[in-house]
């Protein structure tokens, strides 16, 4: 199974324990997969996602006592009388001819309280979310039909300082995240506990390997850069010995070429150590670059 089908099957399995915040959590699953039917009279369902339609069954039972089955996209509520009282709570709108009204955002008073709108973002996340492979990058959305209902999804999360963007796929409007801490903070806020736990070890362990290989190529270009500037050193040395005799040189000079050409891999504060006096790994620098002076003259 997937990640994000990993984070939906904990979802689905999270139930509120308060009626408000499981209505909040019917909302969003009506919301994003109910519809209508029996002209437009009937609450109905249509989703082939299985962990949506268990988890929507089980909270009209919790909260309005309800049994239902569903086979197809059926009516929902085989009784008018629960339906009347599912739609009177969840503020969906009846017509005078009986027609149901689903609107394309959640009522504001269903998610005014913060217990609540976690709810509504879990049941928005089982219904329309959906997540990539974290070994492979960060990137959570959610599909939503319209820009109202993107920019409400939106809202919501930043109430819980998530920033979210929108942008725009075919016919839909999608809110995406693409921040792994982001992501971590959803995942808290929708109470996937085990799925973030997981997620944390698996940024844990991408940023010790990118630290790792960030290290190393460091250390790779560091090494590459002295055995470059070092063969260029052995060079001039080399040219000036043949060309102008180490013997010609000052002594702190000829010390130097001495001991860089019988220690050509050496670094410079190592190569310090080897002279009499020790001189820092600035003094050696400065006199190499004397040296590459001499070869440059010597060239010309």
């Amino acid at each position: 199974m997937s990640f994000s089908g990993r984070v939906k099957e904990e979802l689905a399995a999270h139930v509120s324990a308060a009626r408000h915040c499981q209505l909040a959590e019917l909302a969003a699953l009506l919301l994003y997969n109910g519809g209508v039917c029996d002209g437009e009279k009937h609450l109905c369902l249509d989703t082939e996602n299985e962990a949506v339609a268990r988890k929507c069954f089980t909270l009209l039972k919790k909260t309005f006592n309800i049994e239902t089955v569903m086979q197809g996209k059926e009516r929902l509520i085989p009784d008018d009388e629960a339906e009347r009282r599912v739609t009177e709570a969840l503020y969906l709108a009846r017509e005078k001819d009986g027609k149901i009204v689903l609107t394309k955002t959640v009522n504001s008073l269903l998610i005014k309280n913060s217990c609540c709108a976690r709810a509504w973002l879990r049941g928005a996340f089982l219904s329309v979310g959906s997540m990539s492979d974290p070994e492979k990058s960060y990137h959570l959305e959610f599909v939503c039909e319209g820009k109202v209902q993107a920019v409400q999804l939106q809202e919501v999360l930043l109430e819980f300082q998530i920033e979210a963007r929108i942008t725009g796929r075919k016919k839909y409007q999608i809110v995406y995240l693409k921040e792994g801490a982001g992501i971590v903070d959803l995942l808290n806020v929708m109470g996937a506990h085990v799925s973030l736990m997981e997620l944390e070890n698996m940024r844990i362990l991408k940023e010790m390997r990118n630290s790792i290989n960030r290290r190393v190529n460091c250390e790779t270009a560091n090494i590459s850069k002295t055995v470059t500037a070092a063969g260029r050193q052995i060079e001039d040395i080399l040219l000036i010995r043949d060309r102008y005799g180490l013997e010609n040189l000052p002594d702190n000079l000829r010390q130097m070429a001495e001991i860089r050409l019988e220690y050509p891999d050496a670094a410079l504060k190592e190569l310090g150590g080897y002279l009499e006096p020790v001189v820092g790994k600035s003094g050696v620098n400065h006199r190499l670059r004397r040296l590459s002076e001499i070869a440059d003259k010597i060239r010309s």
